[in-house]
């Protein structure tokens, strides 16, 4: 048996030997001419590939700028935008001050007008109950003697036993 694995051993190192010596021969056989050419198209496919990488690398560039400057010039017009509007609000919101302010005045000169008037009706007032008061001969009549006399008949009639005699005059 030993000598059948040894044989085994000794064809399977052949085989091997028989395929590398094989690929040398393909090589050794082929035509020094056809392997530039194979090498020449080889370094063409290489430089198309790079290339086609390249131009793929710019284009996605192109697109990434095209996209950029895109981006870009919707943020200034929505920029332009936003200014003009605060522009129209900062002009309405003075507009609305101005006729607040305005509207404020006039109606501070009206109740300062009408406060005015009140203070003088106030005060004409005043001064004629103050006279009316200090002058009793002005304005009130004060009951005289025979007056006052007649109240107490009137009076006394209500009251029983009242008579001109039980009330004293103030002489």
């Amino acid at each position: 048996m030993s000598a059948a694995k040894t044989s085994s051993k000794k064809r399977v190192a052949e085989s091997l030997l028989t395929k590398s010596a094989s690929k040398f021969r393909v090589e050794d056989e082929f035509d020094p001419d056809f392997s530039s050419d194979i090498k020449g198209i080889m370094s063409a496919l290489q430089q198309i590939r790079e290339k086609s990488e390249k131009d793929g690398q710019k284009k996605n560039e192109q697109t990434i700028s095209s996209v950029g400057s895109e981006i870009k010039s919707m943020i200034d017009e929505l920029k332009s935008k936003i200014e003009k509007d605060r522009q129209t609000f900062a002009k309405a919101l003075t507009k609305s001050s101005k006729e607040c302010e305005n509207c404020l005045k006039s109606e501070t000169a009206k109740f300062q007008e009408i406060y005015d008037k009140f203070c003088k009706e106030k005060a004409t007032h005043l001064q004629a109950q103050k006279g009316i008061l200090l002058t009793p001969s002005s304005g009130l009549n004060f009951l005289d003697d025979k007056t006052f006399c007649i109240l107490r008949k009137s009076l006394g009639s209500f009251l029983e036993y009242a008579s001109d005699e039980d009330f004293l005059t103030d002489d």
